[in-house]
């Protein structure tokens, strides 16, 4: 095999201007494959094997040779392992690093970031070469718009079984110029406690820690008829399991008959489960406090973020389910 087609098979039907010259290409060999429509161009000096869409994978390779040196970072770096055909991703942008000393401009479709120790920070035998994992974690949620969106990337990071919370906590210490530093740190300390969705993060920071209230066991492994099963939050001494239940998991049928078995479990045990939701930790943290403190039989102490103390009271928005 030629070693252009060799390269071209390798980098899912994509070639730069410079490999295909290093390989034995002439200016014209490319021209005539250009007029024949054989290749067809991506961004300036870099071709693709065919004139039809490309994939978000040859949007990659395209992006990547085209600021060549570089890699994939921040949320491309971490769409490169979910593999072709993912679902539910914004993939409209191609985000790429290159070392800090280079200026190039951003063509269309792809976003480019100067890095510090750029280098050391590249798998350069993955395809294509991206940063490493816990590097990228970090820059996307970094630069997430929103706290919820950072938590989220941190969460999912360590809920997948692709690294860990103290990996992570790691690679923030090997960062000198990260935003929100300090606040990454704590969600990442919270994380490696138990958290493990934005709802339980949630949870913690805005309705049990602000509030005073019993700080509960996270993810705790509960063996029923010899079933395992992991609470998301358990009071022990007041025999009271909260479940949060952010319904994103709990799509199907058979899901929803799995989580009232866990509440008949829980009730065959002498334990209440109170269900809690995204409107009652984000929109009615304070209120939300008062009536689980009333369950638990403490008090509620003024929120530490508001300095509201809501009394329990009727709501549309029951905390069982």
């Amino acid at each position: 095999m030629h070693e252009v087609e060799k390269l071209i098979r390798d980098q899912d039907g994509v070639v730069s201007r410079r490999q295909a010259i290093g390989a034995g290409l002439a200016p014209h060999d490319i021209a005539r494959r250009l007029r024949r429509r054989e290749w067809a161009t991506v961004h300036e000096g870099v071709y693709i094997n065919h004139t039809g869409e490309l994939t978000w994978q040859q949007r990659a390779w395209a992006a990547v040779l085209w600021a060549w040196p570089a890699a994939l970072s921040h949320d491309s770096a971490l769409r490169a392992l979910d593999g072709p055909g993912k679902k539910g991703r914004d993939d409209r942008l191609v985000h790429v690093a290159i070392a800090t000393e280079r200026r190039v401009r951003h063509p269309d479709g792809v976003d480019v970031h100067r890095m510090t120790h750029f280098a050391d920070r590249v798998q350069w035998n993955k395809h294509p070469p991206r940063i490493r994992f816990e590097q990228a974690v970090i820059d996307t949620a970094a630069d997430a718009d929103t706290d919820r969106e950072a938590i989220a990337v941190l969460a999912d990071a360590v809920n997948a079984r692709r690294t860990t919370a103290a990996r992570l906590l790691e690679a923030l210490a090997d960062r000198t110029r990260v935003s929100r530093r300090e606040w990454l740190a704590g969600v990442l300390a919270d994380v490696e406690a138990g958290t493990c969705s934005v709802l339980e993060h949630g949870y913690l920071t805005r309705v049990e820690r602000p509030h005073l209230l019993p700080t509960g066991a996270r993810q705790v492994l509960n063996r029923i008829e010899g079933r395992l099963m992991f609470r998301d939050v358990e009071y022990a001494d007041q025999r009271v399991i909260v479940e949060l239940d952010g319904r994103l998991g709990h799509s199907t049928t058979d899901e929803r008959e799995s989580d009232f078995d866990r509440d008949l479990d829980a009730a065959a045990d002498d334990k209440r489960t109170l269900r809690i939701s995204y409107g009652q930790v984000f929109d009615r943290p304070c209120s939300t406090a008062a009536r689980i403190a009333t369950v638990l039989g403490c008090d509620c102490s003024p929120c530490r973020e508001c300095g509201k103390s809501d009394a329990p009271g009727e709501s549309e928005f029951p905390i069982s389910a």
